[in-house]
């Protein structure tokens, strides 16, 4: 439900801001708006508002929307279609009659300079809101995870650049590092550039040491994370194995476990720290295992049987408890920057920019074979994400809201008909030769886009039904 829900707010929040800024922008230009609709298919809330009667409408499939304005083009098709009954077509169909106040309106009549404002007005809106919703982030302070490495896997990009383990990133190609989060977008950008770049680092001795990292090689699949393709981890402390949180009817509760109980052995191995407990757990799934634990100072031995679950094809074992963290040494490896409200405007300009231009060079780079189309995300794995950032806090959810804006901003201007970049693209070519593109010419591009669209979807379906069957 919380998925669903997410969801519906999500598509909701963004598609009604896209669609407001046609119809307001549209609006300041003296253009006769007919129809602002949320959502396609049957109407579920029909309202008429304000002096232009324009019909508001909420319907059923809540997968987009638009803005229907007053096109003469369009009244003339249908008063030809059916020319026994001029009065009774507008009334009917049209649901108003036009007077010629009313067509000096239409938005065909309109110098092309006030089309282009309104067809960017709905990608320019999503953009406006990242940058509102990450600027109120960046006012409430970004915490992230300290970029200190972790293990440096065998004969990986980072052991051939000799990271070490423990050792601080302080820059990349002399931006400075934060967080993990900065150092990941920043390696991600650069991985599709083939170029080398220089990270430096600083050692527990306050060493400095510069390495030069090549990209060459590496794999392009989005689905892979850019750390695991270098072959660099997140540092991790060692943490004792002592139990938190107990799901309810979980394996643990079964076996009687309690809150504060120290693991000590499993099956007469001695268990170092929670990783290791949480290996064997899942190594032996539906298996009777013997515990050793401490409680309150007590030895003792519990029998348990992780449950056998599936991830990614695989069956692993699941206890069902979580792990007691010392606060001490989880605050000790985050990192909190605070920002004025200049600089946080400063910050998230940048960030949207970055984000748009990044997602534009994706899909420039899908197109040539130079990454995989397995980035192209549909419907379900944005349900999916809605979700999950939803029940991970309001400031995670918005952050997920501003890329997805993003990404529908810059979709929209992508230079195919019947999307806004599309018809962009029709007056920009009506301002070159100094005459409107043919209908005929639309009616084509529109067979085009539509098929184009058609491919997109049914990639991106593809993918997230990939996703949901591979885990």
């Amino acid at each position: 439900m919380m998925t669903i829900l997410a969801f519906i707010v999500t598509i909701g929040i963004l598609v009604t801001i896209h669609e407001f800024g046609h119809f307001q922008v549209a609006r300041w230009c003296n253009v006769k708006v007919l129809k602002f609709s949320i959502g396609f298919g049957k109407p579920l809330v029909q309202k008429v508002f304000g002096k232009d009667k324009t019909e508001f409408v909420l319907a059923a499939i809540p997968l987009g929307g638009f803005v229907k304005m007053l096109d003469e083009r369009e009244l003339k098709n249908v008063l030809a279609d059916n020319s026994d009954n001029h009065e009774d077509i507008q009334s009917e169909n049209l649901n108003v009659n036009y007077s010629e106040a009313d067509l000096a309106r239409a938005f065909n009549r309109q110098s092309v300079f006030k089309r282009i404002v309104i067809v960017l007005a709905g990608p320019v809106a999503n953009l406006l809101l990242a940058i509102l919703l990450y600027w109120l982030l960046f006012m409430q302070g970004v915490t992230g995870i300290k970029p200190i490495i972790g293990t440096v896997d065998a004969n990986s990009l980072a052991e051939k650049g000799n990271f070490k383990n423990g050792a601080i990133i302080q820059s990349i190609n002399n931006e400075p590092i934060q967080s993990w989060t900065d150092a990941r977008w920043i390696l991600l950008e650069q991985s599709f550039q083939n170029k080398p770049i220089d990270i430096v680092t600083i050692d527990d001795k306050q060493n400095q040491q510069l390495h030069s990292l090549s990209f060459e090689g590496i794999d392009k699949d989005p689905e892979i994370d850019i750390l695991k393709k270098i072959g660099l981890s997140i540092y991790q402390p060692k943490i004792a194995a002592v139990i938190g949180e107990i799901l309810p009817d979980s394996a643990a509760q079964q076996a009687n476990f309690k809150t504060n109980d120290e693991i000590l052995t499993i099956n007469n191995v001695k268990m170092q720290d929670w990783e290791a407990v949480v290996t064997k757990i899942k190594a032996n799934p539906n298996q009777t295992l013997n515990v050793g634990i401490v409680r309150n100072g007590e030895a003792m031995q519990i029998s348990a049987t992780p449950m056998g679950v599936k991830e990614n094809n695989a069956l692993i074992g699941r206890l069902g408890a979580s792990v007691k963290i010392d606060k001490t040494l989880f605050n000790q490896l985050m990192v909190e920057t605070h920002y004025s409200a200049l600089q946080s405007m400063q910050q998230a300009v940048k960030k949207t920019w970055d984000t748009a231009t990044f997602s534009l060079s994706m899909m420039g780079k899908m197109l040539t074979g130079q990454a995989s189309i397995k980035g192209i995300s549909g419907p379900v794995t944005i349900a999916t994400y809605a979700g999950e950032s939803a029940n991970l806090g309001i400031k995670t959810f918005l952050e997920f809201l501003a890329l997805v804006s993003i990404s529908i901003g810059v979709l929209n201007l992508l230079p195919i008909p019947v999307l806004d970049g599309g018809h962009l693209m029709y007056y920009i070519i009506e301002l070159i030769k100094g005459s409107p593109v043919s209908e005929n010419t639309m009616l084509l591009g529109q067979k085009i886009g539509f098929a184009l669209l058609g491919l997109m979807m049914t990639i991106a379906i593809f993918n997230d039904f990939n996703r949901l069957i591979t885990g």
